[in-house]
């Protein structure tokens, strides 16, 4: 958890990231990513607009930390990142209503993890607290693996699994992640080429399969490998999956040995 402040964060933060910071009202975050010149995704993470800066949430295991990514665009900006993730604890809050903002919480929307909220309070005691009182209220706490197939059924993508430092926006299907109606941001010229003249080589496609299928299994289109299965959840007998494919063979049959694969909405 990184917060940037200072008199020039919001337009310098602004410029860089891929979502629309100047828009963002107080409490209010925005999944955003930062790009390599040639439109690679660096880094995938939240952007929350505070009172007076900003917090950067950025997922563990990715590649490169965002705050070493952004730390040599400072240069002479009224700007100033540090770590705020010591003492905190983030709790994610996944439907129905949040614990109220307060002395010692602070709500976002939505969460990190999709739609929902995140609160953010210290760690120790107060955490312990809200978890009792949002199970007060009916919430039911989950584990990471509940968690993990909530993501994949929803196809909401992660960085590190279903794509990686070599992976465009449109690849992703991050576009929505762009704000096409700024000005300039890193790798903004190559974005936009891909965008209005072309195509990436790869896409990921939310798929279903009547049979169990795991992470890393070969994606077949007329008998020839065209992809990979990135994530897998069991699903009502059989598997929701994301899967990583050729642009050329995405609209086709896609299947795995264990037989054919749905396409399936969001």
């Amino acid at each position: 958890m990184i917060a940037v402040r200072g008199a020039d964060a919001t337009a310098w933060l602004h410029d860089l990231v891929t979502a629309d910071v100047e828009g963002l009202s107080t409490g209010q975050s925005r999944r955003s990513l930062l790009l390599t010149p040639t439109g690679r995704i660096r880094a995938d993470f939240h952007v929350a607009r505070l009172d007076g800066s900003f917090l950067l949430l950025q997922a563990e295991g990715q590649p490169g930390a965002v705050d070493a990514i952004l730390a040599p665009y400072v240069l002479s900006s009224d700007v100033e990142l540090y770590d705020r993730s010591e003492g905190s604890a983030i709790v994610a809050v996944l439907g129905g209503a949040a614990v109220e903002n307060g002395d010692d919480a602070l709500v976002l929307a939505p969460s990190v993890l999709g739609p929902g909220h995140d609160v953010i309070v210290p760690a120790g005691e107060p955490a312990a607290r809200l978890r009792e009182r949002l199970r007060e209220r009916g919430a039911v706490e989950v584990s990471a693996q509940d968690l993990e197939t909530w993501r994949i059924r929803r196809g909401i993508v992660r960085m590190g699994l279903d794509f990686g430092t070599d992976a465009l926006p449109a690849e992703a299907g991050l576009e929505d992640t762009i704000d096409f109606t700024k000005g300039c941001f890193l790798g903004q010229e190559s974005v936009a080429k891909v965008r209005n003249l072309g195509h990436p080589p790869r896409v990921l496609r939310l798929v279903r399969s009547r049979a169990p299928i795991l992470p890393g299994a070969p994606v077949l289109a007329d008998d020839q490998q065209v992809g990979e299965v990135t994530s897998a959840a069991a699903a009502d007998g059989g598997t929701d999956a994301i899967v990583r494919v050729r642009w050329d063979a995405a609209p086709g049959g896609l299947s795995t040995e264990a037989g054919p694969l749905s396409l399936r909405r969001e």
